[in-house]
């Protein structure tokens, strides 16, 4: 079998610290976006010279958190329950026989400063720190079918569940209202997808969770098909 060997072109930067709560496609959470933090030697203005022309961009990653795993000729997709079976190549799933992926994002600006050439992006579903082996532009006239079939992932998911946040939460959103205006929404849509494993959706008993979302430990319960934030600790 050919192998082949990949340079790392940059790294993202997103508010997303685990993989737990990342959503599982970009464009779900409005204020997800992050920013493509280019590598030398591909950090040259000339690099991206004509990007901003386009509106979104193709990112090819690694799964570099699962990679280490290896590969399954069948996973058990979310979308499905996490109960039913699948060829691996009928999938997104991380645990591939190569640990690649790709993101359709929108490409908010690039900022091109000394050393320093970044591409701010909009909502992500990637990790921060997720290492970058390529960028291309979108063609719409060429990528976009809107009649295509989509098997079992046909329509965007349900990110309905209702969030609330407790006393304690109010308080330490008022805090970082500042730095943060859009914290509460932010949280809102991320925890609204029940970011939960499949196994556990459904289930009527109490249960608490944590996620580390930009720079706070968030800690939630779930009680039946309610959200309840208890508070946002700074990491």
């Amino acid at each position: 079998m050919t192998s082949f060997s990949f340079e790392q072109i940059g790294t993202i930067h997103s508010p997303y610290k685990e993989k737990f709560a990342v959503p599982r496609q970009p464009g779900l959470v409005q204020d997800g976006g992050g920013e493509l933090h280019l590598h030398a030697p591909y950090n040259q203005p000339e690099a991206v010279r004509g990007l901003e022309d386009f509106s979104h961009l193709w990112v090819m990653f690694i799964f570099h958190q699962t990679m280490d795993g290896g590969w399954r000729p069948t996973v058990r997709p979310p979308r499905l329950g996490g109960n039913v079976r699948t060829g691996v190549f009928a999938t997104r799933s991380t645990f591939r026989p190569n640990p690649l992926g790709m993101s359709l994002v929108e490409l908010k600006g690039i900022h091109c400063q000394g050393q320093s050439v970044i591409l701010q992006l909009g909502s992500l579903d990637l990790v921060d720190g997720t290492p970058v082996v390529d960028i291309k532009p979108y063609l719409p006239f060429a990528e976009s079918h809107p009649e295509a079939r989509a098997g079992f992932a046909q329509h965007a998911p349900q990110a309905d569940m209702a969030v609330e946040f407790l006393p304690l939460a109010e308080l330490q959103l008022a805090k970082h209202a500042g730095k943060y205006p859009h914290l509460r929404r932010f949280i809102t849509q991320v925890l609204g997808q029940d970011p939960r494993p499949a196994y556990r959706k459904g289930e009527s008993a109490e249960r608490y969770y944590a996620v580390r979302l930009l720079e706070f430990n968030v800690r939630w319960r779930v009680v039946g098909s309610l959200n309840q934030v208890l508070s946002l600790d700074e990491d």
